[in-house]
């Protein structure tokens, strides 16, 4: 409810409720000082105007009832970092799932597009190395592993399967992401995620989908005059059976690797 009357985008990943929480939390804080300290300022204008007050007070306030209130928004805003925040971040990091149990999509950003790859039939990615990305090769792909002759690759199309592992928890999709030319940031909404994409780096990400849609997914970074491209990006989010036919369609037809 609160969710919708903040006007939030659609939640579709577990972790995005706990996204969610902070960030309605924090608007009740913020709404709270806003409101506490604009009646406070009126009160000011009204109990030491001039009028009522036509010479000055040099011994100042003698109640302690600020200090009390400084103490308690400290306390709060304590409870929102080491409550919330803090082990929102320790479960992204420290619980990281098993390549195993999740779908694996390898990024990589570009002036002014998303490349996305993913493991063919035989389920292993090919080798990569720095040594062979060219413009026709943008994961650096190496052409004499035969691993990487099945490999998937699309431009601003991401798929993954909406399906439950046998712990009966939706199965979560681990994002391997770099950057070609520029730095640019990968952020899904729905999902709550957000990386830079750094050129060299290779950085992972991991959420849980929790229902089927298609959403868009933008760059966070402003990376030149075609940025407002890479909103063309789209996270289709879709069953088994239709992620295995897509799948099977892709790997029947011939690689896109780069975007000119």
């Amino acid at each position: 409810m609160m969710a919708k009357l903040l006007g939030l985008p659609v939640v579709a990943s577990q972790q995005g409720v706990s996204v969610d929480k902070l960030i309605i939390y924090m608007h009740f804080l913020m709404g709270a000082l806003f409101v506490g300290w604009l009646a406070y300022f009126i009160y000011a204008l009204v109990r030491f105007r001039r009028s009522r007050n036509p010479r000055a007070n040099y011994y100042g306030v003698k109640s302690h009832a600020s200090s009390y209130i400084e103490v308690a928004v400290a306390l709060v805003e304590a409870f929102l970092l080491f409550g919330l925040a803090v082990p929102l971040w320790a479960k992204a990091v420290d619980k990281f799932p098993k390549a195993s149990d999740s779908t694996v999509v390898q990024v990589v950003a570009q002036q002014f597009a998303w490349n996305f790859r993913y493991p063919g039939p035989d389920g292993i990615f090919g080798k990569q190395d720095m040594k062979y990305v060219t413009a026709d090769n943008v994961f650096g792909v190496d052409p004499s592993d035969p691993h990487g002759k099945d490999d998937i690759q699309t431009i601003n199309e991401m798929h993954v399967p909406l399906v439950k592992n046998p712990d009966g928890q939706y199965r979560p999709v681990i994002v391997y992401i770099s950057s070609k030319d520029v730095i640019h940031s990968f952020k899904v909404l729905a999902m709550r995620v957000t990386q830079d994409a750094i050129p060299g780096m290779r950085i992972p990400i991991w959420f849980r989908p929790t229902r089927e849609g298609v959403f868009q997914i933008n760059c966070a970074q402003l990376c030149g005059n075609g940025h407002f491209g890479m909103s063309q990006g789209r996270l289709v989010v879709e069953s088994e059976a239709d992620y295995q036919k897509w799948l099977a369609s892709k790997s029947a037809a011939p690689s896109a690797s780069s975007f000119e």
